[in-house]
């Protein structure tokens, strides 16, 4: 949507979205990653786990598969049947327990074990793409290579008139265009606890919006 805006409008752009940060981090002062985890690949599977499904659910699974799976080398060595059963319930399940102890093998040979702090190695990685490896490098790392775009981002960015774009990636782009890099990282972490609070899917609580002013949706609201 944003790039072929004009310098003016893309600055006007930018300050709404510095705005809009603004009033989310006052709103939202502990808005941090919702998944719980101990140690570097628990993350990753949690977040692998968390596709199309909520951190609520696999925080409720991972409680009992962290204390049945102790390292990566479990994961490894797990049985794909029995593995897809201990995770059923957070959905696609079979995809999932491919990926994870896919990824687990391959961290092995191929890392020694440990998780790599490169967009570039981790998407090598089975059931890793940009969402995923956005979420390890600035949890893990604190690095901020890009921003992780969920429903929550993508349906908030539309309604906030931050992207027109319906494709992840896209509006990943436009974002990165318009939000400070030092909160590139947070700026997901912000809009999942605005979109959990207010912004709901199917009725958002407009008049409970901190950002209502500068809200593309809201104003249209208004005007029909």
């Amino acid at each position: 949507m944003n790039k072929g805006l004009g310098m003016d409008a893309l600055n006007a752009l930018k300050r709404k979205t510095g705005l809009i940060i603004r009033r989310l981090r006052l709103a939202y002062p502990d808005a941090r990653i919702g998944l719980r985890f101990a140690a570097p690949f628990e993350l990753m599977v949690a977040v692998i786990l968390s596709a199309q499904c909520t951190d609520k659910r696999v925080n409720i699974v991972t409680e009992g598969l962290f204390k049945k799976y102790r390292d990566i080398a479990d994961y490894a060595a797990a049985d794909v049947r029995t593995f897809e059963q201990d995770i059923r319930s957070t959905g696609f399940f079979r995809n999932k327990s491919r990926n994870i102890i896919a990824a687990a093998r391959m961290l092995l040979s191929e890392y020694g074990g440990r998780i790599p702090d490169t967009m570039a190695e981790l998407i090598r990685l089975p059931g890793v793409a940009r969402k995923t490896g956005n979420i390890i490098l600035h949890t893990l790392f604190g690095k901020p290579e890009g921003i992780a775009v969920d429903t929550h981002v993508r349906r908030i960015s539309r309604r906030l008139g931050l992207s027109g774009n319906d494709n992840p990636a896209s509006i990943e782009r436009d974002l990165m265009r318009i939000v400070p890099k030092r909160y590139w990282g947070t700026i997901g972490h912000l809009l999942i606890e605005h979109g959990r609070a207010v912004c709901a899917a199917r009725k958002p609580r407009c008049n409970e919006c901190v950002v209502s002013a500068r809200c593309d949706y809201y104003a249209a609201s208004q005007r029909r």
